[in-house]
């Protein structure tokens, strides 16, 4: 990997926030994660204290949770030089939104201090770090995904397509409307699950006309979401984070995929 961009920080102290579906779903991706911020330069710390960052209740209108999980949150990783999220949507709400429920109060200071380091993995590696390649290999096509909030509130798109060029052997086919949403987010696909079902179908056929044979993408609620239909229709499309392949950590079962 290429050195790091800021020289003043010889060993940045990253602090990883794993995200709750990491946590409970897909280990790997945390893993991934550890090895491609170490892999560039960086002490890299997983506080034990850490929970959700607050977006479930954040999207349901329950101010007064998601302002006591912000808190608990930023205090949490407050000592840390940057705060690090394998997820857009996590990354999004850590940088984006919890400074707006701290605007007008006395902890308004420290929530945009938190939110100045805060960033999304991917974009870490490239845009802060400066990573310019990844000492990895991935024998096939892949397609990506956009999230809707690493694209919308974070300006994550060239990025991980950077990373992924120079994975040795990787041939990238672009998915038609990539940046159109997998009908997963927020609480829309519980409120409508008629409408999430119907876009998460014409995402699944842009995948499949792709022609490529693994889905990747930056959040994992989207890959679980697309994956879930792709395996009910009987597509043979892997599905794995990006994180994954760029870490050379793509060997285990596909994402809602059983032990070989």
């Amino acid at each position: 990997m290429m050195p790091l961009k800021h020289e003043t920080l010889k060993q940045p102290r990253v602090g990883l926030f794993v995200t709750c579906l990491v946590d409970l779903f897909r280990p790997t991706v945390g893993f991934a994660s550890v090895k491609l911020l170490e892999d560039a330069g960086c002490k890299v710390d997983v506080p034990m204290a850490q929970t959700c960052c607050g977006q479930p209740a954040y999207n349901s209108g329950d101010r007064d949770d998601t302002t006591a999980i912000a808190q608990k949150t930023i205090e949490t990783f407050e000592e840390f030089d940057y705060v690090v999220a394998p997820s857009g949507s996590c990354a999004g709400m850590l940088k984006k939104h919890y400074p707006a429920l701290f605007k007008n109060g006395p902890w308004a200071e420290r929530a945009a201090a938190f939110s100045d380091k805060v960033h999304e993995l991917v974009s870490f590696l490239v845009d802060v770090l400066g990573v310019a390649d990844v000492k990895a290999a991935h024998q096939g096509s892949v397609t990506y995904h956009d999230s809707c909030s690493g694209l919308r509130e974070l300006n994550i798109r060239e990025q991980p397509r950077r990373l992924l060029a120079s994975v040795s052997g990787l041939e990238l086919k672009e998915l038609k409307d990539s940046d159109v949403c997998c009908g997963f987010g927020g609480t829309f696909c519980v409120k409508y699950p008629d409408i999430s079902n119907r876009i998460v179908e014409e995402k699944a056929a842009n995948i499949e006309a792709s022609g490529a044979g693994t889905l990747l993408a930056g959040d994992l609620g989207c890959l679980m979401n697309m994956a879930g239909k792709l395996q009910r229709q009987g597509k043979d499309v892997a599905v794995r984070h990006v994180a994954e392949v760029l870490a050379g950590m793509d060997n285990g079962p596909a994402i809602g995929r059983g032990e070989r």
